[in-house]
């Protein structure tokens, strides 16, 4: 079979982002979880990630989640740590760089949840295709 040779480009951008608290220590995609972003009809790509706590937290961590549609599996867990945010100290924060997340289709999901019960605003960018 031969490979394509004309690139292709994101026909419009992706952007999601959810707020998360509820405390989910799950593994198994059960629990409390928020949908981030849902894949386009032709795909959609994912390329940063940025995970902000607006209050003070504990150690604890991130995960993220990958819904086919039937299952939903664990993909990622980035750590959460401790820190006292004030006016002199930032919250939590964490941007990661994912070129190589992809949703098939619109049936895929990536969702994302808390450990603990703390609050954290996550964004997700990127390009339907």
């Amino acid at each position: 079979m031969a490979a394509g040779t004309t690139p292709i480009f994101p026909a419009s951008v992706a952007q999601g982002m959810v707020q998360i608290s509820t405390a989910n220590a799950n593994r198994d995609g059960t629990g409390t979880i928020g949908t981030l972003v849902t894949g386009g009809a032709n795909g959609t790509r994912i390329d940063r990630i940025v995970i902000k706590a607006t209050v003070t937290t504990t150690a604890g961590m991130i995960r993220f989640f990958i819904y086919d549609g039937t299952n939903t599996r664990l993909i990622r867990e980035i750590l959460v740590t401790a820190i006292t945010a004030s006016a002199t100290v930032a919250a939590f924060e964490s941007d990661l760089l994912t070129p190589d997340l992809y949703l098939p289709t619109s049936s895929y999901q990536l969702k994302v949840s808390t450990e603990k019960a703390e609050a954290f605003n996550v964004h997700a960018f990127g390009g339907q295709y």
